[in-house]
């Protein structure tokens, strides 16, 4: 009922605002829906979101920005790449399920239970025709087609063979249409809808999504039922394997990797062209971000020398709690009813893209599903975005929890609580979590945990009660899937060690060793 409550008040504020929104008189709109996930795009990498410091050319990106709206303070629900891809699916964050750290490596179930609504099985419900292409990265699992039981995995290079069958994969989670893979390892393994159809080079994988999402566009745009589409490509690039095609290499004179962002750019560019040249722009959605922020294997500091700051100023990279980890890119565009060239400095997470759609199609989101999702409509219109959520939750790829509300910035880990240096084993005698006031400091330099003892309390107790509520916003009660998540991760390890070494000790010198999930 709350939900439903909820939804009624942003369609009140919502529309007719502006002449760039809709108006009281119209109903709610089923526009189609096009979102763009890149992997491992820092926010630096584009041009036009860091002028000073960035050195790539991404013409297509910027000029979707000069077109549409950018969020200046948007965040990805984890600084690595499953548990970001769950968020967004389900508008719920991925540690409140048995994934606590890291990422899924494939030939397991389905990260996302049968029965959870996602925002594909939702739009599908009211009427959209649902595509993904691209990576998935949810796990699932594959079948040999002849005796239907699961297939391991025999060693580190090996692909599901041909013809082999998936059982759990997208199109048993809402979509009608799936071509892609699932992640980086298995590249090589083309699978479309429930089955692996071929095995080809990582080299040509973007190319090929390029090419996929160009003809799901003119297939929708010349389908007699004309149902309202939902498009979903989250691209590998420019996430390692590192494979600029041949036209593409050496185009920006900075590397493999500037030369791969710019192949990354062209296809944004083509699916846009592909929605003009359809007609669609009035009508579609379009949405732009990425998974997380850019990775070392960008060779970062070679960048650096040439003047690129591939997270644009913001400390850290993918897998940190810094900003660098998980602040993206976010560029919206949906025809008239977005003011060109605007921005939002609004706080959002990608969790909150399911509640957004689900508010523009004037629907509520099902029970059972977004407890971490906000509507941030009201934004497109410059306005405050109403919620009952106190604060948006940070995570990296080792579990540390980190938690924003307003300007300041609560990280439970006395390092990155990544890849970065320093990193949990080298934080030494450093505080026990960090605060920082992101509107004076937002390069996080200033580490204000011990003086500010009150904001710390009031942070802390925020974050305590999202996680033991099941979900962060108002509405029907849920839990997580597992009990007992630790909150301050890196003091757990540590007494962990301290306990291995004592009992090690007891052993004639052996100690056990306890993964940290670093």
């Amino acid at each position: 009922m709350k939900n439903k409550i909820q939804t009624a008040f942003y369609l009140l504020l919502v529309f007719g605002f502006t002449s760039y929104t809709i108006t009281a008189q119209v109903k709610p709109q089923k526009p189609n829906i096009v979102l763009i996930l890149c992997d491992d795009l820092g926010y630096g990498d584009v041009q036009s979101l860091a002028p000073e410091t960035s050195k790539i050319k991404t013409p297509h990106i910027d000029k979707l920005g000069r077109e549409g709206m950018i969020f200046t303070d948007a965040h990805a629900g984890a600084s690595v790449c499953t548990p970001t891809r769950y968020g967004l699916m389900t508008g719920r964050y991925s540690w409140r399920t048995k994934l606590q750290s890291g990422v899924v490596q494939g030939y397991a179930p389905d990260l996302i239970v049968e029965d959870r609504p996602t925002m594909a099985s939702f739009l599908k419900s009211e009427g959209y025709h649902t595509g993904i292409i691209g990576k998935w990265h949810l796990n699932f699992q594959y079948l040999d087609p002849t005796t239907k039981k699961s297939i391991a995995k025999k060693g580190k290079d090996a692909l599901p063979p041909v013809g082999t069958v998936i059982p759990d994969g997208p199109v048993n989670r809402g979509f009608d249409y799936y071509h892609g893979f699932h992640h980086a390892g298995d590249m090589k393994a083309v699978i479309e809808n429930n089955k692996v159809i071929l095995h080809d080079e990582e080299i040509n994988m973007l190319p090929r999504l390029t090419e996929k999402s160009v003809a799901y566009i003119n297939n929708q745009s010349k389908n007699n039922d004309k149902k309202p589409f939902f498009l979903y490509v989250p691209l590998g690039s420019p996430h390692t394997p590192i494979v600029p095609s041949k036209e593409w290499q050496g185009k920006s004179g900075m590397g493999d990797y500037a030369d791969f962002v710019m192949q990354t750019d062209a296809t944004v560019g083509a699916i846009m062209k592909a929605i003009e040249d359809n007609g669609l722009s009035k009508n579609t959605l379009v949405i732009f971000s990425s998974d997380n922020g850019c990775s070392k294997a960008a060779k970062i500091p070679a960048l650096e020398k040439q003047g690129h700051l591939v997270s644009g100023g913001f400390r850290g990279s993918k897998s940190d709690l810094w900003d660098g980890g998980h602040r993206i890119p976010f560029i919206l565009k949906w025809g008239d009813k977005v003011k060109p060239g605007s921005t939002s400095k609004e706080l959002i997470c990608l969790t909150d893209v399911f509640a957004t759609v689900a508010t523009i199609i004037g629907k509520s989101m099902p029970d059972g599903s977004g407890e971490d999702s906000v509507s941030f409509l009201p934004a497109l219109s410059g306005k405050p975005i109403v919620s009952t959520r106190a604060g948006v939750i940070h995570h990296s790829i080792s579990g540390h929890f980190g938690y924003r509300q307003g300007k300041w910035k609560l990280l439970l880990a006395r390092g990155s609580g990544g890849w970065s240096s320093p990193n949990e084993a080298q934080s030494g005698n450093m505080p026990k979590a960090q605060l920082y006031d992101m509107e004076k400091d937002p390069a996080e330099t200033t580490n204000l945990y011990d003086k500010k003892p009150e904001i710390v309390k009031e942070l802390l107790a925020h974050l305590e009660k999202d996680i033991a509520n099941g979900r962060t916003t108002e509405g029907i009660a849920s839990k997580n899937d597992v009990d007992g998540i630790v909150l301050w991760k890196s003091e757990e390890n540590k007494s962990s060690n301290n306990n291995n070494s004592k009992k090690g000790k007891s052993k004639k010198g052996k100690s056990k060793k306890k993964d940290s999930g670093e």
